[in-house]
């Protein structure tokens, strides 16, 4: 299978569910969530944890979605404008093509989701995603597909 075909692949599985199953409804308000391990598009490996005195900004998305393709300059000058206490990370789902992060400059800091479980706990049906986590893992926000301005700036200063 051709990495291309993978993406395409991954691309369909977080939009469409499979035949006669219904998808996980997305993470909503209230919702908690755990600390994850990832490793960053640097190469090195980090904790996403949600204890420290700030609200963390988690922005999912996928390097072959059109619509993630869409939110990233908004979520640039969103990061560029957030109160400075709050951590904000991108996930990237899939595996970037080469040159990507040259194409798509990305402001804020990327990571490689965990993939399989991982995706599944965090309800990982659709992308672009934005969540909101509290300190404590307590998600205070979220959107879930293309979103306006507004909306993003809702999520980074609510």
């Amino acid at each position: 299978m051709t990495r291309r075909m993978a993406a395409l692949g991954l691309i369909g599985a977080l939009a469409v569910p499979a035949i006669g199953a219904e998808p996980a409804a997305a993470l909503a308000p209230g919702d908690h969530v755990p600390a994850f391990d990832a490793v960053g598009i640097d190469g090195r490996q980090q904790r996403i944890d949600f204890d420290k005195g700030a609200d963390t900004i988690l922005l999912f998305f996928l390097s072959g979605c059109p619509a993630c393709h869409k939110m990233l300059p908004l979520w640039n000058q969103a990061f560029e404008r957030r109160p400075k206490t709050v951590r904000v990370v991108g996930v990237l789902l899939d595996r970037e093509p080469p040159g990507f992060f040259m194409a798509m400059p990305i402001a804020f800091p990327v990571v490689r989701g965990p993939g399989g479980e991982f995706n599944k706990a965090w309800k990982l049906n659709r992308v672009p995603m934005m969540l909101r986590v509290a300190p404590g893992g307590r998600v205070a926000d979220a959107a879930v597909g293309p979103t306006d301005a507004i909306r993003v700036g809702e999520i980074f200063h609510p």
